[in-house]
């Protein structure tokens, strides 16, 4: 059997085969499964199978700390962050899901929620806009307080696609789900009671089938998205605004830190780079100098 695997926790996952749900366990300790992922199955019994082989993804996303991967989905063609007027979001968390996004080569919006607490707007607007001034679409919306409006911004963002949502708790991405998807919270359980993960229905990361086949994924809140796993190089080309300056430095071996004569370096003093995103950079080289796995 074929199957789409809509959601994980821990070594545990159910599979969609043709609108049935299976109990997957790998064969095993090997947990190299993600949500999205297309897998080939030996069922065991009635609602249970194992799984052989997965098959060749098109993309993959996934965060590292020094120790270890945590596989976030598979196959995504574009990556939803949402942020909100309240409470304040972290730029750091940002702009590293935006790395991630352009290392694995998937296609990177924001959503700016809760558009209605006018006092907020400007500032959380205001720093949206330095994602939207780097080619990253940004779509203002308010899940509660104007919902067809949030529906008409997004349906047409989200169809034929196979998306992601991240972000971190309190964004009001639960509230965006649940719009988009009239019967997430009956899902949610039905996932939840299959999985055995009693009332722990928010640690899971769930597949939700949107009319026209496309998907979108909800993964739990998360505070830290580490990228332990990039290379210097893809670090370099994952920063979209570094681009127009790569290959220009003198040295062809440049890190963009401190070499004299870097085009990169260049570009930052002259304010066509934001400080707070060549900071990041140094961060991210930094850390991927400590992987231990």
């Amino acid at each position: 059997m074929s199957g789409t695997i809509i959601a994980a926790h821990g070594r545990h996952y159910l599979a969609d085969v043709n609108c049935e749900k299976f109990q997957c366990v790998t064969r095993g300790k090997k947990t190299n499964v993600a949500v999205g992922d297309v897998v080939h199955l030996v069922q065991t019994s009635e609602n249970q199978a194992v799984i052989e082989k997965i098959a060749e993804r098109t993309t993959l996303l996934y965060r590292s700390d020094q120790y270890k991967s945590k596989l976030l989905a598979a196959n995504l063609s574009r990556l939803f962050i949402v942020v909100a007027t309240e409470p304040g979001f972290a730029d750091d968390l940002v702009s590293r899901s935006l790395v991630a996004a352009e290392a694995a080569g998937i296609e990177a919006h924001l959503i700016l929620n809760k558009t209605d607490v006018a006092d907020l707007l400007p500032r959380a607007r205001e720093r949206a806009g330095v994602y939207g001034a780097l080619g990253y679409p940004v779509h203002e919306v308010s899940a509660t307080a104007n919902p067809e409006h949030a529906l008409a911004v997004l349906q047409p963002l989200l169809a034929g696609q196979s998306s992601i949502f991240i972000g971190q708790s309190g964004m009001g991405k639960s509230s965006l789900i649940n719009l988009l998807v009239p019967d997430a919270d009956i899902a949610v359980r039905e996932i939840s009671a299959a999985l055995d993960t009693g009332k722990h229905t928010t640690t899971f990361t769930r597949l939700y089938w949107l009319p026209d086949g496309a998907s979108i994924i909800d993964s739990p809140g998360f505070q830290e998205f580490g990228l332990y796993h990039l290379s210097e190089g893809m670090l370099e080309r994952a920063f979209v605004e570094f681009k127009p300056y790569l290959g220009g430095c003198k040295y062809y071996n440049c890190r963009h830190l401190a070499e004299p004569q870097c085009a990169v370096l260049t570009a930052l003093a002259e304010g066509k780079i934001a400080r707070h995103r060549h900071e990041l950079y140094g961060q991210l080289l930094h850390e991927s100098a400590q992987t231990l796995y």
